[in-house]
């Protein structure tokens, strides 16, 4: 797909706890360059909601200044990621007459323009509308519908949804910070579009995005976008019950996670002893000691629900355990030691720790899993917008880079 050359992009990953905003150069091949850096911790955040307003703002105008003064640039727009508002998945038929003439671009457009219309009484919003195959007089499984006659044209499109609300307050809190929405990407989706490898994306594969607040997911077939969906737990959970079950303050147990944790404790554990500082205590005050098995028995039990949860939304309003027999784990929560083979036993699955594909310019603090929403933030940006200077303007919300993301640019190009 085409892209303006010499022009900036910006992609904010906006989570529980970060904000990442990462500045890029499309340059003469069409290929981003990372040219600015900004990492702040996050404020105002929830499980991945806005809790206040002006704390959000705060953490999302350091982040931006941060890459403004690195890529020698101030940016007006931005694509971001959506990651709250209980992201659903939707399969809708539409149908349009087509009078028994040839189907053309035209044909093609209002078809998925009359499914975009989508309502069902909620107040939700439509944050990727990604057509999956198309019907002619009733028949099923067209993937190109181009020249062929029919006196109804149909489609099955895939819509991701979030909530109004949810959705209208993550706009505000960039108009506060002076920023403008190019456009909005699910969080799961883009954190496959920088991990997963084509073949996975053609044979079938789960992304599962393990962030603090919440652990989001989204199934790839056929290349395209299948189903996504979330679950309201995440790695501050872990450290929570960390805090709550050794009693020691939440900076500490989030020191003992990172530093010591793991879902899949050794034998020799049991005899390796860790400091846990007591709530409230002053400085040089009482220390427990806790054995590294013991932090394990904490551990362990959060994550096997997190990802049984995970499998049961894939069970009851996915596409199956079928969908999850190759599993992705990302985001920053997915770096706890253990955690793939804890995955590959609950699902029966191949499992790998995704990390963003190699970005010119990324530098190797900013290029681990917890990074992969704001990188492919940059790859939904360059393959499926057309951008110049910091602004790009939207082809067609939710276009996929495989057939239909091909269909979407011509139609875009000729019409």
């Amino acid at each position: 797909m085409s892209t303006s050359r010499n022009a900036l992009i910006a992609a904010l990953d906006i989570g529980t706890s970060k904000v990442c905003c990462l500045i890029a150069d499309i340059g003469e091949d069409g290929a981003p360059r990372i040219v600015g850096i900004g990492h702040q911790i996050a404020d105002g955040m929830k499980a991945g909601s806005i809790v206040d307003m002006e704390a959000a703002r705060d953490a999302v105008r350091a982040a931006v200044h941060a890459a403004e003064e690195m890529a020698d640039a101030t940016i007006r727009e931005v694509f971001v990621n959506v990651s709250t508002g209980q992201p659903r998945s939707t399969r809708l038929d539409a149908e349009v007459p087509v009078a028994g003439h040839e189907v053309g671009a035209a044909d093609l457009r209002r078809v998925i323009d009359h499914g975009r219309q989508w309502r069902n009484g909620e107040a939700r919003e439509i944050i990727h509308a990604i057509p999956v195959s198309f019907t002619l007089d009733g028949d099923k499984g067209i993937r190109d519908p181009r020249g062929m006659v029919a006196g109804t044209l149909g489609v099955d499109m895939h819509l991701v949804t979030a909530t109004s609300s949810a959705v209208r307050n993550l706009a505000n809190c960039l108009a506060g910070c002076h920023l403008e929405v190019t456009a909005m990407a699910a969080s799961p989706f883009a954190a496959g579009l920088a991990c997963l490898s084509r073949d996975e994306t053609e044979l079938g594969v789960a992304v599962v995005d393990l962030g603090a607040g919440t652990t989001a997911i989204a199934t790839f077939e056929d290349r395209e976008l299948v189903f996504t969906a979330a679950v309201p737990v995440g790695g501050a959970h872990v450290t929570n019950d960390i805090a709550h079950g050794l009693s020691t303050p939440i900076a500490q147990a989030e020191r003992l996670k990172t530093l010591h944790g793991t879902a899949i404790p050794a034998s020799s554990d049991a005899r390796r002893l860790l400091d846990a500082p007591q709530i409230a205590g002053e400085p040089g005050g009482e220390v427990n000691q806790v054995s590294r098995s013991q932090l394990a028995g904490v551990v362990k039990p959060r994550i096997e629900e997190t990802f049984e949860l995970v499998r049961d939304r894939l069970d009851i309003d996915g596409p199956g355990r079928a969908a999850a027999r190759r599993l992705v784990l990302t985001g920053g929560a997915s770096q706890l030691e253990g955690l793939r083979e804890v995955a590959s036993e609950i699902f029966d699955a191949q499992v790998r720790l995704g990390r963003p594909a190699r970005l010119a310019g990324l530098a190797d603090a900013v290029s681990g899993p917890a990074f992969s929403v704001a990188a492919g933030l940059l790859h939904f940006a360059t393959t499926r917008y057309e951008g110049r200077s910091t602004t790009r303007r939207p082809r067609r919300s939710g276009e996929s880079s495989g057939l239909f993301g091909r269909l979407g640019h011509w139609l875009h190009e000729n019409f």
